[in-house]
């Protein structure tokens, strides 16, 4: 696949260097270098938006007809001061991200965890890979970014359309909040499957 990623920094390159490994050809730049644009053109199977998340919209809409008919990937998390959703009452991040360039097929994907997870070859814990929660309309978009979490050595879960993609945000903050200001090991808030009542 050809991969364009938008930024430079720590998840572009984590996330970038690792579908490298799986065969991609990536190709990543940042806006002070100016190189967004040529990202987006290369990404013809899919670009990676790795932005900070108050500069997202804003690249976007700069690239609204570069992005048109592209599987973009939203990793961005819209968390403030105190691990605050900044995005509370809506809409999602990705929902202005979407709105922002309409013509793009955009999932939300890769918010949950640090960079440094990303870097882990495969991300797989305690004998379990890694789970990917994917929130997208697009079905086809939706089969890019499966095969892209399964390069990763993880396991992509189809967490609903695009409206759900709050649900995923608010996530990030939650857990953010669990780790960094309690250091707590979030994965012990939710139950085996086998006790979830389902």
């Amino acid at each position: 696949m050809r991969i364009g990623i938008l930024g430079t920094g720590s998840m572009a390159r984590a996330l970038g260097e690792q579908w490298e490994r799986a065969g991609h050809e990536v190709a990543a730049g940042s806006r002070s270098r100016g190189g967004v644009r040529a990202a987006a053109e290369h990404g013809t199977d899919a670009v990676l938006l790795a932005v900070p998340h108050a500069a997202a919209v804003d690249v976007v809409a700069g690239l609204e007809d570069a992005l048109a008919g592209r599987v973009l990937i939203d990793c961005t998390n819209p968390v403030g001061p105190d691990f605050g959703l900044l995005t509370a009452g809506g809409p999602a991040a990705a929902e202005r991200i979407a709105a922002a360039a309409p013509a793009a097929r955009v999932v939300k994907a890769f918010n949950l965890c640090h960079e440094s997870v990303w870097r882990l070859t495969p991300p797989v814990f305690a004998g379990r890979p890694l789970a990917v929660p994917l929130c997208g309309d697009d079905e086809d978009a939706l089969t890019v970014v499966r095969h892209l979490v399964h390069d990763l050595g993880c396991v992509p879960l189809h967490a609903g359309g695009l409206d759900r993609s709050g649900l995923l945000e608010a996530t990030a903050a939650l857990l953010i909040r669990l780790w960094v200001a309690e250091q707590a090991d979030a994965q012990a808030i939710a139950p085996p499957l086998e006790f979830a009542g389902v």
